[in-house]
């Protein structure tokens, strides 16, 4: 059952009256995912506007006001004003005048149906007075709500072709909010799956690990790998690995670890770190996410042996990847932080060892013991060390 938008905790902020004040209230609606998530009790931190003012009637109104603006994506006809209780992008409705897949070219409207009618889902066109917080719902986006059906607007062909990256924007809404399959999206992204091939692969990765980041994303990856969608934007992925990130995701609920779409990454592909070099060069992931999908298809089962010797090698972070992907235990790593090794080379030095390899290769040998036995006290480290100087 959807909520009333009255109890949702962001029609209260301060600052959402003042901008409508500025701009006026019939002028301006709510839209999107604030309302959506507000219908259905989650938790909204993002509030976006549509207006039938321009954008240089939103500048003109909010400098009036005395609310800064940022002209943030002014030629799509954004605005972001700075509230003091967080910013609002401010966006002139719009039209498309022109699609090829990749990008619209766009005019400014004067009708809220016009706006919605341009937007990917049904659940995403809902719209909300200031004042009154009454939804308009051009195309059914309530029902579909409470259906918890991810539904297109018009024909799911059509708006597929206008924008590809709605295949996969498709897939991350039904797993997020889709209880109810429609059957017109399952054939429409499954028909049009190649044409994900001319997207950039930044917008890909963006979907692809946000779609990972969901609590379970299984049910709806395995779908894509049925559709031969998944194929197109991760072809290393095969039937074993979408079976081998279901049992990550288990063994993640199991051990109360929350998800990690790099991680979930690692489990689409074989265990291979030149794999993964090159799957991380293709979806053009950052420095510190090859690091993690690379240090993640390196895992062997000797890395179950000794999880926090492990962590003590490599991090805590990479140390659960391994874990977790080889369906070991990872809760002895929970809150752990490791220790510092507290033994320096001048300690060796001063029992009479001369500076140079050998203080290097004794230091090297004292710290793997102490690993080995599990981090034990200053106590031991130095009858460690009598011992290791007893083998000169």
């Amino acid at each position: 059952m959807l909520r009333d938008l009255t109890s949702a905790g962001w029609t209260q902020r301060a600052g959402l009256g003042q901008l409508a004040a500025a701009l006026g209230a019939d002028n301006i609606r709510w839209v999107g995912g604030a309302v959506r998530d507000g219908l259905l009790g989650l938790d909204v931190h993002d509030v976006d506007c549509a207006t039938m003012l321009t954008p240089d009637a939103v500048i003109a109104a909010c400098g009036r006001a005395g609310i800064r603006t940022v002209p943030t994506g002014i030629e799509h006809g954004t605005v972001t004003a700075i509230l003091a209780d967080g910013p609002i992008e401010v966006t002139t409705l719009r039209r498309d005048v022109a699609t090829d897949g990749r990008r619209a070219t766009i005019a400014f409207a004067s009708d809220w149906c016009e706006d919605a009618a341009r937007r990917d889902f049904t659940i995403n066109a809902l719209y909300a007075h200031p004042e009154t917080l009454e939804i308009s719902d051009y195309f059914g986006g309530r029902d579909d709500l409470a259906a918890r059906r991810v539904r297109f607007i018009g024909r799911a062909e059509d708006r597929i072709a206008e924008d590809h990256l709605r295949i996969l924007r498709y897939y991350r809404f039904q797993a997020r909010f889709g209880a109810a399959l429609d059957s017109e999206a399952e054939a429409a992204c499954a028909a049009l799956a190649h044409t994900l091939k001319g997207l950039s692969r930044e917008r890909i990765a963006a979907e692809l690990l946000a779609l990972l980041a969901l609590a379970d994303p299984y049910p709806t990856l395995a779908r894509m790998h049925a559709h031969g969608v998944l194929g197109v934007i991760l072809p290393e992925a095969g039937a074993d690995e979408v079976a081998a990130l279901a049992a990550l995701i288990a063994q993640e609920a199991a051990q109360g670890l929350a998800p990690d779409p790099i991680r979930r990454l690692a489990a689409l592909l074989p265990a291979s770190p030149q794999l993964a070099e090159v799957v991380a060069a293709r979806l053009r992931l950052s420095k510190v996410q090859r690091g993690r999908l690379v240090s993640a298809s390196a895992r062997s089962a000797a890395d179950a042996d000794n999880p926090r010797a492990l962590a003590y090698a490599m991090g805590v972070p990479p140390a659960q990847d391994r874990l977790l992907l080889l369906g070991a235990d990872a809760r002895a790593l929970a809150d752990w932080q490791p220790p510092v090794f507290p033994l320096k080379g001048g300690a060796i030095v001063a029992q009479g060892v001369s500076a140079g390899p050998a203080v290097a290769r004794i230091l090297k040998s004292i710290e793997a013991r102490w690993v080995a036995e599990g981090f034990p006290p200053d106590e031991r480290i130095a009858q460690i060390l009598s011992e290791e100087l007893a083998k000169i």
